[in-house]
């Protein structure tokens, strides 16, 4: 496990998701989010923004900054090959508009994804149990604590 901190986690969890950010276009219209879906959010300019945006305000900045970075692309690979056939990631917009694609994908309601979200939701858990850290740390404080309260107690009898 890196050496970071709550915060950086919680910027991981955020660099994770905020490309999607660039769907909200579905509040005006269908329309804005085909255009706009998989461009504004996930390109390297934007991941690089935001991880060095996240990266200010970490204590170990460097490895803060390649961590938020990893995580973005994560999100990217993930949509690459899970969101469907037809998506394509526009990686260096706004500098070119060329799409990336492949033919190596499934549909975003597919077993496969369903597969990778109960898989890393496991992980989550095992984490929450082993670590006695969750998502919710710093966004539900209060909540955080009574799960990992409910997890087994160390056998130190410490929290």
């Amino acid at each position: 496990m890196l050496p970071i901190g709550k915060r950086e986690r919680l910027f991981c969890m955020l660099a994770a998701s905020l490309p999607d950010l660039d769907g909200l276009g579905i509040l005006i219209s269908e329309v804005q989010y085909w255009r706009f879906h998989h461009f504004a959010g996930h390109n390297l300019l934007f991941g690089l923004a935001l991880s060095a945006g996240f990266a200010v305000f970490s204590s170990r900045r460097t490895l803060s900054f390649i961590a938020y970075l990893v995580c973005f692309h994560l999100h990217l690979a993930m949509d690459f090959v899970g969101s469907g056939p037809g998506w394509m990631i526009h990686y260096f917009w706004p500098l070119s508009d060329r799409g990336y694609k492949t033919d190596f994908c499934w549909p975003l309601d597919s077993w496969q994804n369903r597969v990778a979200f109960g898989a890393l939701l496991l992980m989550t858990i095992a984490i929450g149990f082993w670590r006695r850290i969750t998502p919710l740390e710093m966004i539900a404080p209060r909540l955080h604590r009574q799960l990992v309260g409910a997890a087994s107690p160390r056998a130190d009898g410490t929290e």
